[in-house]
């Protein structure tokens, strides 16, 4: 189900300080894009955690801007600045975190693996943006799963419907999309605990039922499967992602590991 904010973009049918704060940046972000990109742009879709209709507190602000033509210099370097200074990480006030990716969509449509991303901003690059990086065209299995939240959130920001917009993902690309981000997943886990923790479950979830879900929720399916052992560790990273409980591990920190190999090992038999 697409989310009342977004199918309702007045301000006053929001409902909730965070959805509005929400609504206030993706205006911001919607602007930006239309004064880069101008009669190129197509359209701009939500995604990530909002998309799916489960913005917790840690959430970030995930776009996707799909324009006619690649990108000039100029609007890369326009782009990165003012994304330097809307995204913010940690959230503080009325901003949150900002993840803006651009496809050119004759990259992407007709549909083929893997498929090229444009552009892209993430606070985990900020060093990199900061230093003068404009992040350049590159192949990207990431988009197989973005594309697919994008199709099944089913709504624009601007621009017609995703469906006209986009070629649907076979599950099978799909699969080898999220399984691609696996060793860097794993390569993550002591420093970014929580989304690790919730990714490998949201990737199990959507290997083995072809659904594609929100954290939390995918959170609750694996908890339903998991083995008692491994159980606490995806309890506590949704309740840190709900805001129930504090980014805390110290005691759980010799499960890790494990509960992170049991679930890579899951998801290679649901990928088959």
């Amino acid at each position: 189900m697409v989310p009342r904010f977004l199918r309702a973009p007045s301000a006053g049918s929001v409902r909730g300080t965070g959805r509005e704060r929400l609504l206030t940046q993706t205006e911001t972000v919607v602007r930006l894009v239309r004064d880069v990109f101008g009669d190129d742009a197509v359209g701009a879709y939500l995604h990530g955690s909002a998309g799916l209709g489960s913005l917790g507190p840690h959430s970030d602000l995930d776009v996707l801007a799909v324009v006619k033509r690649p990108m000039t210099d100029a609007q890369r370097r326009i782009i990165s600045g003012r994304l330097l200074e809307e995204s913010c990480y940690p959230a503080r006030g009325e901003k949150r975190p900002v993840e803006l990716t651009v496809v050119v969509q004759d990259a992407v449509r007709p549909w083929r693996f893997p498929p090229e991303c444009e552009f892209q901003y993430g606070e985990w690059l900020r060093d990199e943006f900061e230093r003068g990086w404009t992040s350049p065209p590159h192949p990207s299995p990431d988009l197989a799963p973005l594309l697919t939240m994008v199709l099944f959130g089913g709504r624009a920001l601007f621009g017609p419907p995703p469906g006209e917009a986009l070629d649907p993902v076979p599950h099978g690309d799909l699969v080898r999309g999220m399984t691609a981000e696996i060793p860097d997943l794993l390569a993550e886990l002591e420093t970014d605990t929580r989304n690790v923790v919730l990714t490998l479950a949201r990737i199990w979830a959507t290997a083995a039922t072809g659904e594609m879900r929100a954290k939390d929720a995918a959170a609750d399916w694996a908890l339903d499967r998991l083995p008692d052992e491994h159980r606490p560790v995806l309890a506590r990273a949704k309740s840190i992602y709900l805001g129930r409980d504090g980014d805390r591990w110290d005691d759980l920190r010799p499960r890790l590991r494990p509960f992170a190999d049991h679930l890579a090992g899951l998801i290679g038999d649901a990928g088959g």
